[in-house]
Order: C-alpha cells, then sequence, then structure tokens
C-alpha cells in the first residue's frame, strides 16, 4: 500500500486527494492495462467502475443516435484525467471511451467508489467533476451556466515567486552595478531610475551559465515585465533587447529603500536560483510575447522562436514541416465557447487545462497542456458539440481562427502534388520554402523545393535517385534527405527488395539517340553508385549478416567495373566503390573473437583491459538457463537466436523439449512467457533477471533465485576512498564504450521491434541496462548504509559525481544517478536529507529541475542543444521520442510509406550520429595515474533492483513517522 500511496501522490489526477482517502483508494484500487483500439465501454451502458489514467490516452466519442457507428470523437483523455463518476446513481454513459494508445488505469469498483463518496464526501466533492463536484451544472435538463472570461495579458497580482525573483535581480544590480538604475534623460523629459534594456539583457548573461543567448535572457525579463515586476515607462507589453526604459516595482516609490548588507548576502546566495527559475519558465512568457503581436509585427526571428516551441507541442507533434503554415496565424487568448454555437477557431492548451462540458451529461473529460480542440466544428462545419470551461484562472491557448485553418487545409492541399499511375497515388510531394524555414536568403537559390510526403517505395527510391545532386559531396547536409531514406527503407523496402531495384535503374535505356543514351547512363549509373556508397557507409559490417546484400553487392561490383571499360567517367568512383565493397565483403584475416557472455553481463572478464567491441547477432553467447529446481544448463547460441531456438539448445541439454517454455523473471518474482518469435532475449532481462526454462504447467512454481536478490552489505567502505571526479571519469569511460558500441540502426529495430528484422540490439539493451544499473547503485547503497552520518556522506558523494558527469556530459549517468536519489526509497529518507548542507541541496534542486517533464523535457533539451559533441545523451528520452513518433503516426497511409513519419524519426537517430562526431578523449591527466581499482569497482556494480524490498530497508533506517 505504502509503495502504491507514493505512486499515486504523483499522479495529476490524485494530486489534491487528502492522504486519507487516498490511502483507502490504494487499498480498493485495481490496476488495468488496454491496448489501443480496445473500447472501455460504450455510451448508455450503466456503469460498473471508476477509473483514472496513469499513462497513455483515450478517446471520448459521442453520437446523437443509437448506432455507436456514428460516434464522433470530441477530445482525447490524457494522463491525470479521471472518468466514470457516472456509478454513483447508475445513470448511463455519457460517451463511449476508446483507448488511443497502450495505457494504464486505476480502477475502483462501483461498490468501493460509493463507499469511498459516503465516507469522503467532502475531500472529493471539490475533485470530481460535475455533476457530483462543486462545479454545480444542474438537472440533466439545464443548460449550464459557462461564464464569459475577459482576455488580460498582463497578470494583475504579481506571484510572490517572481516577486522575490524581481527583488533579488534588483538588489543584485543595486549592488554589482548600481550605475544600471539612475535617472535617465531623453528627450527633454526625465525618467526616474530607469535601467535600459540592452543593459539589462547584457547583464543577465554575465550573472549565470544558464543563461546561453540574448534570446533565453530576453524572456527570462518578460516574465517580470508580464508580471509586473518589472515595467516599461511607457507601459509596453513586450520586453525588447534595445534602448529602451524598464523601472523595477520598488523603484516606482520615490522613496525605494536600497538593499542592507544582509540583503546583498541573501541575494547573493539565491540569485543563481532564481536564474534557473527564470531560464525555465522564460521561453514560455518570450512566446507569449510573442504571439500578442499582430501576425504582421512578428519577425523572422519571432517565426523561427514559435516554429521551434511548437514542435514540443503534443497536438503538433505528428507535424514536422507543415507546422511552419501555422506561424502567421496563431494568437494568444484566454476564452471559452459553449456548446452549439458557430465553430470560429481552433485551440491548443499551452498552460492550464479546461473541461469539456455536454448539456445534460456534465463534464465529459479534461483536456491539459498539450491537448486541442475545436476543430471538429471547423471540418464539419458544424456547431460546436460541447462547451469549454476553464479549470482554472491563468490559462493560455494558442488560437487559429476559422478563416486562417481552412487556409492551412487549402494551401496544404494546393502544395500537394501526386503522381498517379493506373489512377492510383504512387508518390505524393509537398511544396514547402527553399532554404530557411521561413524565408528564403539566397537570391541565386530556388524560393522553393519539394519533399517527399509519401510513396511506394520503389517510387520514392526513384524519385531520390532523380533528384540527387551529383556535386554534393558524401557529408553534405543536402544528402540528409537521401540519408534519411537510406537509414529507414529497412522499415518498409528490406534488403531483398532494395537490391533488385537499385540493379533495375542501373541498366541503359532503350530510347534515344547513342549519346543521349550514354548522358543518361552515365549520370544514373553515377548516383545509384553514390546511394550504394552512402549505404554501406551506414550499415557497415551488418551487411556481412545479410545474404542479399553480399550477393548484390559482388554483383554491383562487377557491373561497375565492366561499365569502366566503356564509360570512363565511372573510374573516379571505382576505388572509392572497390574499397567498401571489399571492407563489407572480405572476412577478417584473424578470426574473430566471438563473445563469451558470463551470466547476462556480457563482459569479457578475461581481459577487462581490452576496449568493447559491438556485439554482432553472429557472435556466439554462452548463458545460463535455468530450470524450476533452481539448477541450471548453460547453452552457446548465436546472440540473435529466437526463443524457438534457445529452446531446441536447452532441449539438447535436457533431453526433451517437449512443452518446453522460456520465462523471463525478475528479482521481484515478475514473470513474462516469451513468445517463441522473441529474439536476442539475454539482453532484454532487467539488472538482476534470469532466464528460466519450465514445462507450461510448471509456470506457478517458479521463483527467483537467491543469487538475484542482490548484495546484503554496502561498498561503502571501498568507493568513499575513491575520489568522486575518478568515479566520474570512469563510469563516463565505461559508458561511451557502451555508447558508441550501439549502431544506429538498433534504435530502429528497437522501436519497430526487433522481431520484425529479426535483428538484435543488444548493444542498445546493455547500454540502456547500464542506466537502469545506475540509478539502482545508488538507491542500494544508501538503504545498505545504516549510519545516518554515513548516509548523508553518501548523498554528498553522489551528488558531487552526478556534477562531474554533468561536467564530462555524460547525461545518461547524470540523470540515472538523480532518478536514483529521487527514487521513494531515498528521497522518503528525511532525516537524511535534513542533515545535507544548504549547498548540496541547491545543487540537487537545480540538478532536479533538468529532470522536469512538462514541454517534452524542454529543461534537458536546452541544455543539451548547447552542448558540443562528445556527448553521451539520455538513451531512455531518445527511446521515448522514437516511440512517440512511431505510436503516434501510421507506417502506411492509404498503401502508400508514410515517409514524413521516417524523417521525422530518422531526425531522432541523428542526434545520436551528432552525439558522436567527436571522439572522446579520456582526460589524459587522470588515465595516466594508477586507477585500476576505480575502473574495475564501476564496471562490476552489485545492486539490488527490487523496489519493494529498497522500500522495507529504507522504512527500516527511518520508520514513516507518526
Amino acid at each position: 500500500v505504502d509503495i502504491i500511496f507514493t505512486r499515486l501522490k504523483e499522479v495529476k489526477a490524485f494530486e489534491k486527494f487528502h492522504p486519507n482517502l487516498l490511502q483507502q483508494i490504494c487499498l480498493c484500487g485495481y490496476y488495468e492495462n488496454l491496448e489501443k483500439g480496445i473500447t472501455l465501454f460504450r455510451q448508455g451502458d450503466i456503469g460498473t467502475n471508476w477509473y483514472a489514467v496513469l499513462t497513455g490516452s483515450l478517446d471520448v466519442k459521442v453520437s446523437d443516435t443509437s448506432n455507436h457507428q456514428d460516434a464522433v470523437t470530441i477530445c482525447t483523455l490524457g494522463i491525470g484525467t479521471a472518468f466514470g463518476e457516472s456509478i454513483l446513481d447508475n445513470t448511463p454513459r455519457h460517451a463511449t471511451i476508446v483507448t488511443r494508445e497502450y495505457s494504464e488505469l486505476l480502477r475502483i469498483e462501483q461498490k468501493d467508489f460509493k463507499a469511498l463518496w459516503e465516507k469522503y464526501r467532502q475531500h472529493m466533492s471539490g475533485l470530481l467533476t460535475p455533476p457530483y463536484g462543486v462545479m454545480e451544472t444542474g438537472s440533466n435538463n439545464d443548460k449550464p451556466h459557462i461564464p464569459h472570461r475577459p482576455t488580460k495579458t498582463i497578470t494583475q497580482v504579481p506571484s510572490e515567486k517572481i516577486l522575490r525573483a524581481g527583488k533579488i535581480l534588483r538588489n543584485t544590480i543595486l549592488s554589482r552595478a548600481p550605475h544600471m538604475i539612475r535617472d535617465r534623460k531623453y528627450h527633454l523629459k526625465t525618467y526616474r531610475q530607469c535601467c535600459v534594456g540592452t543593459e539589462l539583457v547584457d547583464w543577465m548573461m554575465q550573472q549565470s551559465p544558464c543563461v546561453h543567448s540574448r534570446t533565453q535572457a530576453v524572456g527570462m525579463w518578460q516574465v517580470l515585465l508580464e508580471e509586473g515586476v518589472l515595467n516599461h515607462v511607457d507601459q509596453e507589453h513586450h520586453f525588447q533587447d534595445k534602448y529602451l526604459f524598464y523601472r523595477f516595482l520598488d523603484d516606482e516609490r520615490e522613496d525605494a529603500p536600497l538593499p542592507t548588507e544582509e540583503e546583498k548576502k541573501e541575494c547573493d546566495e539565491e540569485l543563481q536560483d532564481t536564474m534557473l527559475l527564470l531560464s525555465q519558465i522564460g521561453p514560455d512568457a518570450h512566446m507569449r510575447m510573442i504571439l500578442r503581436k499582430p501576425p504582421g509585427q512578428r519577425t523572422v526571428d519571432d517565426l523561427e522562436f514559435i516554429y521551434e516551441e511548437l514542435l514540443h507541442i503534443k497536438a503538433l507533434s505528428h507535424l514536422s514541416t507543415t507546422v511552419s503554415i501555422f506561424k502567421n496565424t496563431i494568437h494568444h487568448q484566454k476564452g471559452v465557447f459553449n456548446q452549439g454555437e458557430e465553430g470560429t477557431s481552433w485551440y491548443i492548451i499551452l498552460k492550464g487545462s479546461v473541461n469539456v462540458v455536454i448539456y445534460g451529461k456534465g463534464v465529459v473529460c479534461t483536456l491539459h497542456e498539450g491537448d486541442d480542440f475545436g476543430k471538429l466544428a471547423l471540418v464539419n462545419d458544424a456547431p460546436r458539440a460541447a462547451s469549454i470551461v476553464l479549470r482554472e484562472d491563468n490559462c493560455h491557448f494558442l488560437r487559429v481562427d476559422k478563416e486562417d485553418f481552412n487556409r492551412i487545409l487549402r494551401d496544404v492541399e494546393a502544395n500537394t502534388v501526386r503522381l498517379k499511375e493506373h489512377d492510383q497515388d504512387v508518390l505524393v510531394l509537398e511544396k514547402i520554402p527553399a532554404g530557411n524555414r521561413v524565408s528564403n536568403q539566397g537570391n541565386s537559390q530556388p524560393q522553393h523545393k519539394y519533399i517527399v510526403m509519401s510513396g511506394t517505395p520503389e517510387k520514392i527510391l526513384e524519385h531520390f535517385l532523380e533528384t540527387m545532386r551529383l556535386e554534393a559531396t558524401l557529408n553534405e547536409a543536402t544528402d540528409s534527405v537521401l540519408n534519411d531514406f537510406i537509414m529507414m527503407h529497412c522499415v518498409f523496402m528490406p534488403n531483398s527488395q532494395l537490391c533488385p531495384a537499385l540493379m533495375a535503374q542501373y541498366p541503359f535505356p532503350s530510347q534515344g539517340t547513342e549519346q543521349e543514351k550514354m548522358d543518361y547512363a552515365l549520370n544514373n549509373k553515377r548516383r545509384v553508385i553514390r546511394l550504394v556508397l552512402q549505404w554501406t557507409a551506414l550499415y557497415g559490417d551488418l551487411l556481412q549478416e545479410d545474404e542479399a546484400a553480399m550477393a548484390f553487392l559482388e554483383e554491383f561490383y562487377v557491373s561497375v567495373s565492366d561499365d569502366t571499360r566503356m564509360i570512363a567517367a565511372l573510374k573516379e568512383q571505382l576505388p572509392e566503390l572497390e574499397k567498401v565493397v571489399k571492407q563489407v565483403s572480405e572476412e577478417p584475416k584473424a578470426p574473430q573473437k566471438k563473445h563469451k557472455v558470463l551470466l547476462q553481463l556480457f563482459n569479457t572478464s578475461d581481459d577487462r583491459a581490452q576496449k568493447r567491441q559491438p556485439i554482432r547477432g553472429s557472435d556466439e553467447v554462452l548463458f545460463k538457463v535455468y530450470c524450476i529446481d533452481q539448477t541450471y544448463t548453460t547453452i552457446r547460441v548465436p546472440v540473435s537466436s529466437s526463443v524457438k531456438e534457445v529452446i531446441s539448445a536447452v532441449a539438447d541439454k535436457l533431453g526433451s523439449g517437449e512443452g518446453l517454455i522460456i520465462v523471463k523473471m525478475s528479482s521481484g518474482g515478475e514473470k513474462v512467457v516469451l513468445k517463441p518469435h522473441d529474439i536476442s532475449v539475454f539482453t532484454t532481462l532487467s539488472v538482476n533477471g534470469r532466464l528460466f526454462a519450465c514445462p507450461r504447467d510448471q509456470f506457478d512454481s517458479l521463483a527467483p533465485l537467491p543469487e538475484q536478490e542482490g548484495p546484503s552489505t554496502g561498498t561503502v567502505g571501498t568507493f568513499e576512498l575513491m575520489s568522486s571526479k575518478d568515479l566520474a571519469h570512469q563510469m563516463t569511460i565505461y559508458d561511451w564504450e557502451l555508447f558508441n558500441c550501439v549502431h544506429e540502426l538498433e534504435l530502429i529495430y528497437h522501436t519497430f521491434g526487433r522481431h520484425n528484422f529479426k535483428k538484435t540490439t543488444a548493444n542498445l539493451d546493455l547500454f540502456l541496462r547500464r542506466f537502469n544499473e545506475i540509478q539502482f547503485w545508488v538507491v542500494t547503497e544508501i538503504c545498505l548504509c545504516s549510519q545516518l552520518s554515513k548516509r548523508v556522506q553518501l548523498l554528498k558523494k553522489y551528488i558531487k559525481i552526478a556534477a562531474h558527469c554533468k561536467e564530462y556530459k555524460n547525461l545518461n549517468s547524470f540523470f540515472a544517478i538523480i532518478m536514483g536519489l529521487s527514487n521513494v526509497a531515498v528521497s522518503r529518507l528525511s532525516l537524511t536529507w535534513e542533515k545535507l548542507p544548504s549547498k548540496f541541496k541547491k545543487i540537487y534542486a537545480e540538478f532536479e529541475s533538468l529532470m522536469d517533464p512538462s514541454r517534452n523535457h524542454r529543461a534537458y533539451r536546452l541544455i543539451v542543444a548547447k552542448l558540443d559533441p562528445p556527448i553521451i545523451p539520455f538513451m531512455p528520452l531518445l527511446i521515448k521520442d522514437m516511440t512517440f513518433t512511431h505510436e503516434g503516426n501510421k507506417t502506411f497511409t492509404d498503401n502508400l510509406v508514410n515517409f514524413e513519419k521516417m524523417r521525422m524519426i530518422a531526425n531522432t537517430v541523428r542526434t545520436v550520429k551528432f552525439c558522436r562526431s567527436q571522439s572522446f578523449n579520456p582526460d589524459a591527466a587522470l588515465t595516466n595515474k594508477n586507477h585500476q581499482d576505480v575502473r574495475s569497482y564501476v564496471r562490476q556494480l552489485n545492486v539490488i533492483d527490487n523496489q519493494r524490498t529498497l522500500s522495507q530497508m529504507s522504512h527500516r533506517l527511518e520508520p514513516r513517522r507518526a
């Protein structure tokens, strides 16, 4: 119950619930998970359960007829929303609920929910939606009163946080640069105690490393301007990096006091926290500032800023190049509309949340930041199907008016070119501005270009060959779209289909004059050779495992060699092609050492000083598979073996394989039966996970091994003697080795399901598991430390290690350590945290703020955008980005490849390439020292990965206070 309670406290739907009520929910709630497209209940059904959304999302569909096929989606329920209160009075369900994606729900049965309602009515009435909550809508036949809220552009009363921030900045300026605040004359008029916009921006950039650009500083000052803590002398609402006068709120008074020495000291201590706060909320304020301007007054920089921000909004996440169309049509507004009114605008929620209300049915769902509403009435040219009511005062929206919305739809279609064959679309192109997204700065370049939106695989390949620029170098950015095709073709055009298509593009034409044939053939052949070179450069050694690819390369090389006798111009490309083909096709001179895998660690323990090599699917693995009596058999199979092949190998050892299943067992006892087609299962185990083989009827009798429990004593005595910098350095060296082994294509195999490609993602799996290993290492060591003073030292040690990891740009380990410290088993140790020095508390708070998931982890992305490679990225977030894009967009639309989706995923994969575009060179001063003990320690972490065990240990260390 404690574990559930801790988890639910962090869920938006329960954040305002009274602790006693939440405790009762933990006792009676059930977990439920549903695949995409499952109907939870239908409109008109009598309800039996109340639900809250933990992960995923569900569509709310309403029909005015009894035919469910007529239902239209009026909104989407996201994480943190709750629904189903109609079970209190047995009224029929107001809508049909269908899962939009894989979703996890908390479910409470009717009898339990009614009991909670009777006991905690006073706590629940303000938390449930009408007509059961305090926003009473009257009887089912009454029309709810939805108040009109006037538009406000600047906050009337400053928040306490921003008021304090303004005071800290003013006092710091008066302390460090008092000349900035003084009386100023302009056009014979004196302005009292003012600052100049450009000087404020200059000063802001000098004060903190978290301020990277003048644009960012403008946004930070805009926060103060919006809330009235800083004011323009002529009451302008936009902060500008110009010679304009601004005055702090305290200086509005003639007798404004100067800061005392004590206040100056306090402000010095709080300045960096203030800067961090403003840097996090500044982009939102900057965006609102731009959106308040009439579209015609927005500069190119303004439009570029909006474009970047829109990419982080869920409602627009499926758009890529077409997002730019929205730039000149989005406005800023705080408002609502009523059911039955004419649809005039489409809205996207930037901040806050709204209720969707239908007459006679009350609130059917709640929409949050990133959700959109109002599109249905515009598309169908029909009245509003529901009313939108603000749930909080300070809500902000993007608004696209009907005329602009229709123009967008017309423009998109007008800029779409469709190539048809036999009356069927085979290629769809979209016209977009060339070069700069907003305007074309180069006079000599064409103003527009066409990009592939969708098409058949063959036509997409043909298009890229026809439009390839032969004069460009292989690494030039202009080839990025072609690289997208090469990277993503395995999804929709496997090598068995690509190779014949490339050969088909290579022969001479059969019509035209001899010279025309020669010119056409030369250019066509050069383009195909160019594509093959790029293809082999990306796939590299992976092609050795593909028979179709190897046969094609041999045939292709012979064809090009033959052609050089007749076409002299091809000779310049032949040496490069010959070199690449030989590298890929020739076997290594010395037999490659197989990866011997001991348990699940994939460590060549006999020679740890040797640099790690990428694991390939054909490499063999020695692996222990356990039986129900906890004995084991060791099998030797290729890494990419399927479960079916693992069963066969186990059966050879056991003498019989009839009815055997392979089970993945975690240290906590969670068991998963693996499917026969699952491949490379060795690397998918949790940190202390093991593989078991047993007859299906003995599945329930399986139990974890004692060794899976993890260590019983900590290693604090060992690693407290090691310097934090040395530990972070050796962790970074090891993490870089793991990261450098990950092939870019493994991310694609992981996203689309590696069983679909029959390819291993072993290197990616190990790198992802390293994240969990470090996270549990932090929790394990702290929970195994019984002395309070030692635990405080451990907290300090881990915060220092995290700081050094950040310094080394090892963001994967940095986040793993911070997430370990924020694990409930550690965060609840209040006695330990209370004794942590305030300096370390501040550093930890700053680090924790970088984990803020709002606006698609923007705090993290802003930091990474300023870093130069080499970087070890926060890999779980990259995986999340790719999964989000994959699940939110179809791979095929109307039987055509959705190439826009391929581009979006390839763009995320390119992040990995960018992070590794410079090689990592370990600090020679640290490397040359004798750090073998530190090196060995960080590569062999022994951890407890059972959260229940860790929580129990935590409670033994510091029992819950009364």
